[in-house]
């Protein structure tokens, strides 16, 4: 008789284009929320790229008409969660830091793992990696937030 091998996690990748308008980020977390089921560190991520997401749409050239942003995942079951959201550049202005409303990166900073800016004022990307926990089980820090 066969014994069929282990099934080793697959890498999920996902690339989408959104118009640059922020009217659209609610379809990038709902297609995340869709991409990231079972995912232990989903609100994390979702809320990152939301912040990111909506960076693009006020802070850069993708805001323009015609603009669009593209947001890339992947996914390593049991590892971690990487997400880059792609805009169309622009003159970069860092926000002044204010403690009783964090920004977008300041989130990204406290949530990821790591992360990072790439690019120019042509084009600029902006990505973060989230590991998963030890225990795959255990909440992601933004659902054990009281609320």
């Amino acid at each position: 008789m066969h014994t069929p091998a282990p099934r080793a996690p697959v890498l999920r990748v996902s690339r989408v284009t959104y118009p640059g308008a922020g009217k659209c980020i609610s379809a990038v977390r709902a297609d995340l929320r869709q991409l990231l089921g079972g995912c232990p560190i989903a609100d994390d991520v979702i809320l990152c790229a939301s912040e990111l997401a909506a960076n693009a749409t006020i802070h850069s050239r993708s805001s323009l008409p015609g603009g669009t942003f593209t947001v890339s995942v992947k996914i390593s079951p049991s590892h971690y969660t990487w997400i880059a959201v792609e805009d169309s550049g622009g003159p970069w202005n860092p926000a002044a830091s204010d403690p009783a409303r964090p920004h977008g990166l300041q989130i990204v900073r406290a949530l990821a793992s790591e992360w990072g800016i790439d690019g120019d004022h042509n084009t600029r990307t902006i990505w973060a990696k989230f590991n998963w926990p030890a225990d795959s089980q255990r909440p992601s820090r933004a659902a054990a937030k009281p609320r």
